[in-house]
């Protein structure tokens, strides 16, 4: 029998804490919460909550906008877990508290995987509050979460990226944000580590290559998730014009403001994607 390693054990440990926390953890869906997405989670019924840092193998969040409160909540007759916060390739520790969310929602049982960010935009079109949901991604992170060990036995080593975002998914979002009279589209994500934002240049340059929303986030956990074979998918919010786009500067303060003023059709998509959601 093969020896557990360290992520396992704390994967157990974390298991075993949430069910002695909370009782019958059964979800089957798990959203993330990127920047300015937070408080989607305030108005989920039924609602029980615990900080990362209490949580074996989990750590606080570092960046503002994401308040590292891990939820358990009812949407309809099913349980979804809502990571309220991630952590970030760019903070410098690694892969590791990247990969764990979603390997904790994996051994929880989890099947659907809503990814949610905050980009910029790089198609011409899209205005500041509009939402896209991914129907592909561009990896300019310079790593891949994937490197090294199997993070799970069932994975495959060389795990196939055809279409990484479930179109069952993607279609039943764009009708709950249409339902809720969202502007939304679908489009590539292109991701890049960060923390500096991306020059006028690289902004060109990633629409001659086809992308169509920038950010910082994201493509790890779909890529890791889609190799555990859950059925993912993900949903920006347009926060700001990209770089040489836009005629101000760039901020994580600005990021933060337009999130807030989309919030509403941004909550009412999402919470009418949750309640819909089947299997």
């Amino acid at each position: 029998m093969q020896a557990l390693t360290q992520t396992d054990q704390l994967l157990e440990e974390a298991s075993v804490f949430l069910c002695d926390s909370w009782g019958e953890i059964v979800p089957d869906t798990c959203m993330i919460c990127g920047s300015g997405w937070g408080p989607l989670a305030d108005d989920l019924p039924d609602t029980q909550s615990l900080p990362y840092d209490q949580i074996p193998g989990m750590s606080a969040t570092t960046i503002a906008g994401h308040s590292g409160q891990l939820h358990l909540c009812k949407t309809g007759d099913r349980q979804t877990l809502i990571f309220q916060g991630r952590r970030h390739f760019y903070e410098g520790d690694g892969w590791s508290p990247i990969r764990f969310p979603i390997l904790l929602a994996h051994k929880l049982g989890v099947r659907n995987l809503l990814l949610t960010n905050a980009a910029g935009g790089i198609r011409s079109s899209f205005e500041v509050g509009d939402m896209m949901v991914l129907s592909d991604h561009l990896n300019f992170m310079g790593g891949n979460p994937l490197i090294g060990p199997l993070a799970n036995e069932d994975m495959p080593r060389f795990p196939d990226q055809t279409e990484v975002y479930d179109p069952a998914l993607r279609s039943l979002l764009v009708q709950s944000g249409e339902a809720n009279d969202a502007r939304i589209h679908e489009g590539v994500y292109v991701a890049l580590s960060g923390p500096a934002f991306e020059t006028p240049a690289e902004i060109r340059a990633f629409g001659i290559l086809g992308a169509d929303a920038v950010g910082m986030s994201t493509v790890p956990e779909a890529t890791l998730g889609h190799a555990l074979g859950l059925r993912v998918c993900a949903l920006s919010c347009i926060s700001n014009k990209a770089a040489g786009i836009s005629p101000d500067k760039l901020s994580h303060h600005d990021v933060e403001q337009a999130a807030k003023i989309a919030l509403p059709k941004m909550k009412a998509s999402v919470l009418s994607f949750l309640n819909k959601l089947t299997g």
